[in-house]
């Protein structure tokens, strides 16, 4: 489902050099596993997401996603590439005039499709994260943990094949954070690759599954009960 093949990644710092995050890094996830990748503030987790959906290519190597490839997709096939993505953020980036079903219904409506085929996978989905009940509220009208729901909805409506998840908890206190991570493991568990960046070590003891950290710009694997907060 997802390889890397020798992949460095950099971004450019303020003044124009590039700094290096990773570096010839080879990493493999079958379909339907779940993931997490950990390590601290900076050390490279969401640019290595970012490269899995295209917005931050690798400078060297390749990343296969499904079907894609980054070294023969042009630049026409990454929004294909994103339809079959889903993608959860740390900071919810909620449209904040649109309702709960306006902001699931606009993953749908990006993909063409209209009436009743989208009400009725946005109230299938809203039902999955348990959030039927507010459909008709606003973000600002939300917990973090509900407007996160919302987030889940919205990058699932179009059955992903992949979940990625930049700090999805990191924004929500403990016993929210174990919710939302209860409704992620649920995805994965019905089918769904889920991988997940967090530096949130003791949900990942908690919650234990393969673990990749990042230490010194390469990716190992190591043991979810070994991790210090």
């Amino acid at each position: 489902m997802i390889n890397l093949r020798d992949v460095s990644i950099s971004y450019p710092l303020p003044d124009g050099t590039p700094k290096a995050v990773l570096e010839h890094v080879n990493l493999h996830i079958d379909r339907g596993e779940l993931v997490y990748l950990v390590g601290p503030t900076g050390c490279g987790k969401s640019s290595l997401l970012r490269s899995l959906y295209m917005e931050n290519p690798p400078q060297t190597g390749t990343v296969e996603i499904a079907d894609f490839r980054s070294d023969t997709m042009k630049k026409s096939d990454v929004p294909y590439l994103r339809r079959n993505l889903g993608v959860v953020f740390q900071d919810f980036q909620l449209l904040p005039d649109r309702s709960v079903f306006e902001n699931v219904a606009f993953a749908q409506y990006v993909t063409g499709n209209r009436g009743k085929v989208v009400k009725n996978k946005v109230l299938h989905v809203l039902s999955r994260v348990g959030l039927s009940h507010k459909r008709n509220r606003f973000p600002h009208e939300l917990s973090g943990g509900e407007q996160q729901r919302v987030v889940v909805a919205r990058a699932i409506v179009n059955d992903p094949w992949v979940m990625l998840a930049d700090e999805p908890t990191g924004n929500l206190d403990p016993m929210v954070a174990d919710e939302i991570q209860k409704l992620l493991i649920g995805l994965h568990r019905a089918g769904m690759t889920v991988l997940m960046a967090t530096h949130d070590y003791r949900l990942v003891r908690n919650f234990p599954a393969r673990t990749l950290a990042v230490l010194n710009r390469r990716i190992v694997e190591v043991d979810p009960k070994s991790l210090v907060s």
